[in-house]
């Protein structure tokens, strides 16, 4: 089992879109990156902690690489766009990965330069890459949130688009 940390926008779609795909057993959401310890939801989205939304999977590479989950993640979210995802907008929404190994890290340079080379986005990517210090996992509120709401207002105008198009281009990635 191998462990990443993935921050594009709000926890909730990243979570939503990594379910279901083969070979992640785990999904948590959590704050990475900044320096208050223990922080809340609250402090984070007041933008003054320096931490990002992200998730932390629990994944099995010998049923998907790593290349293959930053490929999904960087085609899910605007990589290209600094501290924003659509109406979400502050540091706590930056487009980050945070990195566990040397391999991760170089892994996440080379797909970078992949993608820019190859045109997935017209405009430069900004995704950051940074080791990792702690992971916080977020309040249990916040865990599972998609599944627990598809109805919210959010849900329905953010997520649930988004997931339609993850499954329509990652098909062959979800369980059956």
């Amino acid at each position: 089992m191998e462990t990443a940390v993935l921050g594009g926008g709000c926890f909730w779609c990243l979570e939503a879109f990594f379910q279901g795909i083969r070979g992640v057993h785990s999904i948590t959401p959590g704050y990475a990156g900044g320096t208050v310890d223990k922080p809340t939801y609250e402090q984070v989205c007041s933008g003054t902690t320096g931490h990002a939304e992200v998730i932390q999977l629990q994944w099995d590479p010998a049923q998907i690489s790593y290349t293959e989950l930053l490929l999904i993640f960087f085609t899910l979210h605007d990589p290209t766009t600094l501290n924003r995802q659509g109406n979400d907008i502050g540091t706590q929404y930056r487009s980050v990965i945070f990195y566990t190994s040397e391999q991760q890290e170089q892994t996440a340079h080379t797909v970078i330069c992949d993608i820019e080379r190859d045109g997935l986005w017209t405009n430069p990517v900004v995704t950051s890459v940074e080791p990792l210090s702690t992971f916080w996992p977020a309040e249990a509120a916040h865990h599972a949130y998609y599944a627990r709401n598809p109805m919210a207002g959010y849900c329905q105008a953010v997520i649930s688009p988004k997931l339609a198009k993850a499954r329509a281009v990652f098909g062959k990635y979800f369980n059956p």
